[in-house]
């Protein structure tokens, strides 16, 4: 559990290996488990042939993406084929190989009503959350108390001057919506988040006589038209309208989800490579 917190916490891929079931002698019994990273392996499930089979295999599944899991198969006999060595335990092993993928990461600017009914919605799902405002009151505890089950891991950035410096410390990949209180202030949030080049998307919500101004000024500050096309505004599913709260937040959080099924599917990757 350990070794899969860090490597959640590094944002970095894996797979559990799990002995599903074993026949005859094996090295480990059922329920023994690995865990498998790109560069490093911690505890084990037997060693030798069977276990070099699972990392080889775990990687393979790394490097490819695979998100669903799969079982492997492998006999423990003097019979059988051996890349990694013999092993003739004489037994046969099921191994469950279940992907730790990197979840998304989602930060929301400005947590006012439509921010704090998106928090709500995205904390039912496995990601980052990441919450900043510069106004204190809006990340009281008693307001954020709706998020106490969440099954997101929720960040509360309080940063009362100067939020877009939250910008920089945000994982690479991240999806980052501007909503706050303030134009100055997403003006100043859009620039830092086009400037950083390695955020998944930046979301901006606001109208078209918004974006107009917007365009102008980071074009005015030295920012390319490439830059700024990286800015999607508006946010949401165009077809399901509504200027309430809980409408917005619904209609945004389903176009991040829409985007978090693109990412894990592999024509995706290959594309954006």
């Amino acid at each position: 559990m350990k070794a899969v917190s860090r490597l959640r916490s590094q944002r970095q891929p894996g797979v559990l290996v799990t002995v599903m079931s074993v026949r005859g002698h094996a090295p480990r019994e059922a329920g023994a488990k690995m865990v498998v990273s790109a560069e490093r392996t911690w505890a084990t499930v037997g060693g030798g042939n069977l276990e070099a089979l699972a990392v080889e295999r775990s990687r393979a599944m790394i490097g490819a993406g695979v998100v669903e899991p799969e079982v492997l198969e492998v006999a423990l006999s003097d019979k059988a084929p051996y890349q990694h060595g013999v092993q003739c335990c004489g037994g046969e092993v099921k191994l469950l190989l279940e992907p730790l993928p990197v979840v998304p990461s989602v930060a929301i600017f400005g947590v006012g009503h439509v921010g704090l009914e998106l928090a709500r919605i995205l904390a039912r799902h496995d990601i980052e959350l990441h919450l900043i405002d510069s106004r204190p009151d809006q990340l009281v505890a008693e307001r954020l108390a709706v998020l106490d089950d969440a099954v997101a891991n929720v960040h509360v950035h309080h940063v009362p001057v100067l939020p877009e410096l939250v910008v920089g410390e945000l994982p690479a990949g991240t999806h980052a919506l501007v909503m706050t209180h303030d134009h100055a202030e997403d003006a100043a949030l859009c620039d830092a988040a086009i400037r950083r080049g390695d955020l998944a998307t930046i979301g901006l919500i606001g109208s078209s006589a918004k974006w107009t101004r917007f365009r102008r000024k980071l074009a005015e500050d030295g920012n390319t038209d490439e830059a700024i096309a990286r800015i999607t505004t508006p946010i949401g599913l165009p077809e399901l309208t509504g200027k309430e709260p809980a409408v917005i937040a619904v209609s945004v959080a389903a176009w991040l989800l829409q985007l978090f099924v693109a990412e894990r599917n592999p024509v995706h990757r290959e594309a954006k490579a």
